[in-house]
């Protein structure tokens, strides 16, 4: 079986990861798309709800896609979250699954501050996907892989959708190119302290359990 790890804040879920989700799984024939709302993130910075909160919301936007499931491994541990020690917990307890970690181009950029690099890089496959504001020719500056810059400007230029290879670690990374939409968690939380609409940019029975719990 293959599954692709979603984690995130998810601070609040919106139709972006649903939709980044379900062409992951799709494009790259994944049989599951587990979704992990982080703990206590450790290099988050911005205000963020609770994470039984975070957890619920994500169980309310799922719940309709049977290919797609939740795990809450990173909300009861205390302290904070460590995307390594979650991947070692994911593969000890299913050890006959091909797990791959999902993330955009900029958190990839980020991993080199991450707990534990080179053992989260040599532990999973990786799936880097296409985020706005971000171009896969930024990854041309990781120390983890070594690729043509032509390729990276291919996928840049959508003359290739998808592009595999091996990680200086040996382990699989595929860059994949996904259906541009430009919504936020950031952009959610600024509305809403604006006291504005925030209907369509997420599940309704999200944006009702927002309001019912007077989140942000």
């Amino acid at each position: 079986m293959k599954i692709g790890i979603f984690g995130g804040t998810f601070n609040p879920i919106h139709y972006g990861h649903l939709r980044a989700a379900e062409e992951v799984r799709g494009k790259l024939n994944f049989d599951k798309i587990l979704f992990i709302p982080s703990g206590s993130p450790p290099l988050k910075k911005e205000e963020i709800a609770d994470a039984i909160h975070r957890y619920k919301m994500t169980r309310l936007a799922i719940f309709t896609n049977r290919l797609f499931e939740l795990s809450d491994i990173e909300c009861n541990p205390p302290g904070k979250s460590f995307t390594v020690n979650t991947v070692s917990k994911l593969k000890k307890a299913d050890p006959e699954v091909e797990f791959s970690f999902i993330l955009g181009i900029d958190a990839f950029l980020d991993i080199i501050n991450w707990r534990q690099p080179e053992k989260l890089t040599a532990l999973t496959d990786f799936v880097v996907i296409s985020r706005p504001d971000f171009k896969f020719i930024d990854l041309k500056a990781s120390p983890y892989i070594k690729i043509n810059i032509r390729i990276l400007k291919e996928l840049d230029n959508a003359k290739i959708e998808t592009y595999s290879i091996k990680l200086n670690s040996n382990r699989n990374i595929t860059f994949l190119r996904l259906t541009p939409i430009d919504i936020s968690s950031t952009e959610i939380r600024w509305l809403i302290k604006q006291d504005k609409s925030i209907k369509y940019l997420l599940p309704a029975e999200v944006e009702s359990y927002i309001i019912s719990n007077k989140l942000y």
